[in-house]
């Protein structure tokens, strides 16, 4: 149902090689031009996530062992039972379906949105949750190629694939097509939902900014309710969002060191070089 990934690919090529060799004057192409570059970084990040759910079902030896583990160690940890809270859902048959609906077409609108209200009302914000996202969503891809079965393919344990049994199921057989079903650890729907309430909690002024924080919080309901991860993908997912932003942060401070702005050699602005002093205009008369 979403773009495919070649489509998505030529489009960030186009777009790109559009913003770089384009360069006509005017103020619309000024505002223009940084809205098609990012749009490219976005649809390439987009095809990776594609592509990388289609390597991932090229193997999948111990992906049923890794789920059963995943599963294990959760009892260990005394989580709250996926299975248990699913059971308890599938009597009401609309809400299924409303939880089928929404894993299916809301992260990937709602993290577009957020991208282009930052980018518009908050563009100074934009290019560290920019690069956070980069960042989260490569890490999470490579962790996805390893194959963790979730839980919806693990009738062994009890679950219900609910997206199959309402005829909503977004995947193809295992194994064909442009799946990704095996990509379950760690959840980019939860990762990507964390990021957009965490980005709109602190970026906005409105008050009503906090309902925002309702997008993941029903996210990890939904993944849960349909059996399409388990707790940990979201738990793992968090820390890697956590990880990607302490990593842009450090590397913006190695570059404010490096590459110190004018009239500063300690990266500090207001901290002069004493060997080259700024010439400081004197006021000619009066």
């Amino acid at each position: 149902m979403w773009l495919p990934w070649p489509y998505a690919l030529v489009a960030a090529v186009m777009l790109g090689s559009l913003a770089v060799m384009v360069r006509p004057r005017g103020r619309l192409w000024t505002t223009a031009r940084p809205f098609a570059t990012e749009v490219a970084l976005i649809l390439v990040l987009y095809s990776l996530w594609r592509i990388a759910g289609q390597l991932s079902v090229l193997h999948t030896d111990g992906a049923e062992t890794r789920g059963r583990q995943i599963w294990d160690l959760e009892r260990f940890l005394h989580l709250p039972s996926e299975l248990s809270i699913q059971h308890a859902v599938l009597p009401h048959a609309w809400l299924v379906q409303a939880a089928n609906v929404y894993y299916a077409v809301v992260h990937v609108p709602a993290l577009i949105a957020m991208l282009v209200w930052l980018f518009i009302r908050h563009r100074d914000r934009y290019p560290v949750v920019r690069d956070t996202l980069a960042l989260l969503t490569g890490a999470c891809l490579l962790v996805q190629l390893v194959p963790v079965m979730p839980p919806r393919l693990m009738s062994s344990l009890g679950f219900v694939d609910t997206g199959h049994l309402y005829g909503q199921s977004v995947y193809t057989a295992l194994g064909r097509g442009a799946s990704d079903q095996l990509s379950a650890m760690p959840s980019l729907h939860v990762g990507w939902a964390l990021l957009v309430g965490v980005v709109v909690v602190v970026a906005s002024t409105c008050r009503w900014r906090w309902l925002v924080l309702a997008h993941p919080a029903l996210t990890v309901a939904v993944v849960v309710v349909t059996a399409n991860h388990w707790w940990m993908d979201g738990v793992v997912a968090a820390l890697i969002l956590v990880a990607s932003y302490a990593a842009d942060q450090a590397v913006r401070r190695r570059l404010a060191v490096v590459r110190p702005e004018p009239g500063s050699v300690t990266g500090r602005p207001g901290v002069a070089d004493p060997d080259h002093p700024v010439p400081v205009d004197v006021p000619i008369g009066g």
